[in-house]
């Protein structure tokens, strides 16, 4: 809650602005909903480990008493990542020197986008490129995609270059927040698996409930 009935509330405590918030959501309907809160560690601990499977990435952890401060980070969040093998079809940037991944998978029998990764180091580029040729055959994707066709949330509406690959396997770390076609957030490029075909690449059977 920043404001209520014309008044600014972003300096009241975390703990007042809940409330005011907690009253206005009793004349809410769905699919408006409060997300919960607790203060319970043991709680807060469980839905961590229990409510990953239903959507929920993770948590907010915040200051009872603390005010609301635009444009500082000054929440902690904590959200579940796990290991998974996508197919890099394709990378931005020279095939000598990629500065991200293009992350595919298998999806009703064709290798679609499901997303791209942070930008790379200098070095972590360098020795992606040592796995990196160009396609032996036709290629699925294009060479320019829309920013979006990448990161959903990207608001750049500028086509952006891909350097078509030759399908290889990579091993990444994932946020668990899966859209039901890509991922939600930028992958972290842990290492390349050359030793692995494309069609081990497979959907998280937890994602594809998702």
């Amino acid at each position: 809650m920043l404001a209520v009935a014309g008044h600014d509330a972003r300096d009241l405590p975390l703990s007042q602005r809940r409330a005011l918030l907690e009253e206005l959501a009793k004349g809410w309907e769905p699919p408006l909903s409060l997300s919960p809160t607790t203060t319970d560690r043991s709680v807060a601990e469980q839905w961590f480990e229990e409510l990953p499977p239903t959507g929920i990435e993770g948590l907010v952890i915040k200051n009872l008493n603390q005010p609301y401060t635009p444009g500082v980070r000054s929440w902690l969040k904590l959200k579940h990542r796990e290991t998974v093998e996508v197919i890099c079809g394709a990378v931005i940037g020279p095939i000598t020197q990629p500065s991200e991944i293009v992350a595919g998978l298998v999806l009703d029998g064709e290798l679609r986008i499901v997303g791209r990764s942070t930008p790379l180091k200098a070095r972590e580029g360098r020795e992606l490129a040592r796995w990196l040729h160009p396609p032996k055959s036709e290629h699925p994707w294009p060479t320019r995609v829309k920013g979006t066709t990448l990161d959903r949330f990207n608001r750049d509406k500028e086509p952006v270059a891909l350097t078509l690959v030759e399908p290889v396997v990579v091993e990444v770390s994932a946020d668990t927040a899966w859209s039901g076609r890509s991922f939600r957030h930028p992958l972290r490029l842990l290492r390349a698996r050359p030793e692995l075909s494309p069609a081990d690449a497979t959907l998280p059977a937890r994602l594809k409930a998702g």
